[in-house]
């Protein structure tokens, strides 16, 4: 979702057989540069469902959602203020089918060897270099500081 120059993100770290899946871009703003999944939440939408829906969008795997590093909040390379929420995922679903226009590969990698990468190949490398220190260092809280969607309280 974008208002103002404000776009909201959602990000996951999918794990599985402790490796985490890094994906390549192909996107005019990130043309082949390294992410983990992630995406816009659209207007409505409920900021975990969206993280579940751009994982199975990007590379076609079901995931459930077990924790988060946090909200990163930064200036993006397009000039726009960014607010991304990323989670912590595990696989329970799906077979790895990559979204053919927009992600060109995906690797299992262990997360620390994601620091051998250069910030030229990163999205938003400060951004994602935080996120990898942040799993490194085991900072990574519950899902449940995330309530549900409050859209139709009777407040």
């Amino acid at each position: 979702m974008s208002q103002d120059g404000i776009v909201l993100v959602a990000s996951v770290s999918i794990f599985g057989n402790d490796k985490v899946l890094i994906i390549k871009e192909n996107k005019p703003t990130a043309l082949d540069k390294w992410n983990f999944p992630s995406g816009h939440i659209e207007y409505g939408e409920d900021i975990l469902y969206s993280a579940r829906r751009e994982v199975k969008e990007e590379t076609g795997l079901d995931v459930k959602l077990i924790g988060t590093t946090g909200v990163y909040n930064f200036i993006s390379n397009t000039n726009n203020q960014v607010i991304l929420f990323h989670f912590i995922g595990e696989v329970i679903g799906g077979t790895l089918n990559l979204e053919e226009d927009e992600i060109t590969d995906s690797k299992w990698i262990k997360v620390n060897d994601l620091l051998a990468f250069e910030n030229e190949d990163l999205r938003e490398p400060h951004v994602i270099k935080k996120i990898i220190d942040n799993l490194l260092e085991e900072n990574i809280y519950s899902i449940s500081v995330f309530n549900e969607q409050l859209f139709n309280s009777s407040y």
